[in-house]
């Protein structure tokens, strides 16, 4: 059987690939893995976003954990990096949080963090997983005495929750007139506390979640209503969070969007500035644009690129003490702050150094020309990922575009860590000729690959 783990946690369709068996299972395989060997009762917080299962597999989850000893803290809808937060903020061993993130409502997640509020390293995630497959034998249930306990904590944790945003900035947000798009998930109970507190004029959107409206047309990965709101109001900006608010994109006073890349070239030249940008390093993916990159470039900032997924930017900056990074997606680390990305933190960010020096978005982002970019997502078998990395026509079409894009354009083919797909991309600044190149190999990855 594969992995169960892909690039953000466990995620497939509800009741089908991800029920209330395999939620339970990796309940008390977590609990097994991540007590480690503290004399107390170990606590898992749990968290979830607003998908009509997140209850049912809060509760299997929960369960499991009880079932082996482990006491339960039911955070309810939250962020998830309000969970990564209060791990720590309420002593927890690990938290875990019920997400598909950006994907449709049918689809959930479990992700899990340790005790210092991180996501888990690859070692871990797989005795987790030789649990919960069977492959060991699964830990020992707990006497009737010893089994563990669930506490609802109500609306404290937001409170927590917002109050460590706001402890994050130095200048308010009053005089701002901000759009907030809530993608109908776990910002919709936070945000509007979050910008309230910080004095701004907010404009809330898609926060009246139903369990199916999650990411429907809206979020960080449907911009069009956004992008309207903004300009028709005459606001300021408009930020955008996805299902689980990991994830901030932004939108101008005229509309344009922000995206993630450019959100961490206005940061990093501020942080720069300041003093903050410790080693004067920036941590992106793979996957940042050739226009970020040239942009440390021009501004002396060193940039590392990492595989795919937030995770990975974080143990980077981890292993040499980085201060920040990030993917193009809107995951921004901010590591004075935060564990994990972060889409409400990356908003006041934003927001707060528009205040404090009194400029629009759309000229904070001109430090940063963002180049054209084409992505082209290919559906594959399994047997497909497995040979993605070895078929020689799929190599050979690879190299013939990396010859012909030189050094003013890029190829990054890739196999999607949470969905059935071979993701192609390409850069340049001649718009047809990189559609042309990111077309011609996605043509030989569905003909040597696809279903």
């Amino acid at each position: 059987m594969g992995r169960l783990f892909g690039t953000d946690g466990v995620r497939g369709i509800a009741n089908e690939k991800l029920n209330i068996e395999l939620a339970m299972r990796l309940g008390s395989a977590a609990a097994a893995v991540l007590s480690g060997n503290s004399r107390r009762r170990p606590v898992f917080v749990i968290g979830m976003d607003s998908r009509m299962s997140s209850d049912m597999l809060a509760m299997a989850c929960a369960a499991g954990l009880c079932s082996v000893g482990a006491d339960v803290i039911m955070l309810g809808l939250v962020p998830t990096p309000a969970v990564a937060y209060l791990v720590g903020k309420y002593k927890a061993d690990a938290g875990v949080m019920i997400s598909a993130s950006h994907n449709p409502a049918e689809f959930n997640g479990i992700k899990i963090f340790g005790g210092e509020g991180r996501k888990l390293p690859d070692e871990l995630e797989e005795r987790i997983e030789n649990y919960a497959l069977g492959e060991i034998a699964p830990p020992k249930p707990a006497a009737p005495e010893a089994i563990g306990k669930v506490t609802y904590m109500g609306d404290q944790v937001v409170k927590d929750y917002v109050d460590h945003l706001v402890s994050t900035v130095s200048y308010s947000l009053e005089g701002l007139k901000i759009a907030v798009d809530c993608a109908n998930g776990s910002a919709s109970r936070t945000a509007g506390k979050l910008f309230e507190a910080l004095g701004a004029q907010t404009h809330m959107l898609f926060d009246q979640p139903d369990g199916f409206n999650i990411n429907q047309d809206c979020g960080s990965t449907h911009l069009e209503n956004l992008k309207a709101y903004v300009r028709e109001n005459g606001l300021d900006a408009g930020v955008a969070f996805d299902g689980d608010a990991d994830r901030c994109l932004m939108v101008d006073e005229n509309g344009n969007e922000i995206d993630g890349d450019m959100i961490m070239a206005i940061c990093a030249l501020d942080m720069k500035t300041r003093g903050k940008l410790n080693k004067n390093t920036v941590v992106g993916t793979i996957m940042t644009n050739l226009g970020f990159i040239k942009f440390c470039e021009r501004e002396g900032i060193r940039f590392i690129a990492t595989k795919v997924g937030d995770r990975f930017v974080m143990e980077e900056m981890l292993l040499e003490e980085y201060s920040f990074g990030g993917e193009q997606s809107g995951h921004l680390i901010f590591g004075d702050f935060a564990t994990t990305g972060d889409g409400e933190l990356t908003a006041i960010q934003v927001l707060s150094l528009m205040r404090r020096e009194g400029r629009k978005l759309s000229e904070l982002a001109c430090v940063m020309t963002r180049y054209p970019q084409v992505m082209i997502n290919v559906r594959v078998s399994a047997d497909g990922k497995l040979l993605f990395y070895t078929d020689p026509e799929v190599k050979h079409a690879v190299d013939e575009a990396k010859r012909e894009l030189g050094k003013e354009g890029r190829i990054v083919a890739r196999i999607s860590g949470t969905e059935p797909l071979i993701r192609v991309m390409v850069e340049g600044m001649d718009d047809a000729r990189i559609r042309a190149v990111a077309q011609r190999v996605a043509d030989v990855v569905r003909e040597r690959l696809g279903e």
